[in-house]
């Protein structure tokens, strides 16, 4: 287990050391019915940091995204809805469309970022066998509803017909998921380090799907959410059903940039 923990801690290190890290995002740009210029220039609905004033528009109209450069043939850009999204490259910038909750945000990206902040990794708690949880993936009947509020102020229902049950110290714990796929289950989650040791708005947990009405919740590799990394990020919070009681001294701890 202990090996598998550092393979992952390892591609977690690849993954924001990269060129398309959270930590290269440099804007996010909500973009309005009809055309959003894009460029340099004052009053770009997209600002870019840096070369021509206009580099052509954005048309969002009927839940499509097309863009329209002042050089070369217009094209539809994908959004992240269902799978990555269509990315635009501009010298070392590149920007990309995301969906949230029917409205679109453009995200910008300096693919250079590295060369100005290198990465310098991630700090985390010891590994603690005690924090590898198995749980009870109960049926809830019936199902429900919850409103999942992000860090931009909007709100996402999502369905809910399960929760893990698992105990600490005598005392039941229940977790709602986020979402439920048919490879893994992704919960998110606050506890008595939130804001202390660890991110103040809680983490993000993933596991593999449930076997024989059970999941295994391996705190250990608790991580971060991209808003730890960027201010142009819309993670989900945590429900209130998911705020724990108690420290979970396991996995990431709080990003801090300037250390060595």
């Amino acid at each position: 287990m202990w090996d598998d923990l550092k393979k992952w801690q390892a591609a977690r290190h690849a993954e924001l050391a990269g060129p398309e890290s959270w930590l290269g995002i440099r804007g996010l740009f909500w973009l309005e019915p009809g055309s959003n210029s894009v460029g340099s220039g004052e009053g770009s609905v997209v600002l870019m940091p840096g070369g021509p004033a206009h580099l052509g528009n954005l048309l969002w109209r009927e839940g499509r995204v097309i863009w329209q450069p002042v050089a070369g043939e217009a094209r539809e850009l994908q959004t992240d809805i269902a799978s990555q999204p269509t990315v635009v490259d501009v010298q070392n910038w590149s920007f990309f469309p995301v969906d949230r909750e029917s409205r679109i945000a453009i995200r910008l990206r300096d693919r250079d970022w590295a060369l100005s902040q290198p990465f310098k990794g991630l700090d985390y708690f010891d590994f603690d066998p005690a924090w590898q949880i198995e749980a009870e993936w109960q049926a809830l009947s019936p199902p429900i509803s919850m409103e999942v509020p992000n860090v931009s102020g909007d709100l996402k229902v999502v369905d809910v017909s399960h929760q893990a049950v698992f105990e600490i110290a005598g005392q039941a714990v229940t977790l709602l998921p986020m979402a439920v796929g048919d490879k893994e289950i992704f919960f998110v989650f606050r506890d008595r380090t939130s804001g202390k040791e660890t991110y103040g708005a809680g983490r993000f947990l993933k596991t593999p799907a449930a076997v024989d009405g059970k999941i295994r919740l391996n705190f250990n590799c608790a991580y971060n959410p991209p808003c730890a990394f960027t201010p142009f990020a819309t993670c989900p919070l945590p429900p209130p059903e998911n705020w724990l009681p108690f420290p979970v001294a396991a996995g990431e701890m709080k990003y801090r940039s300037g250390h060595d």
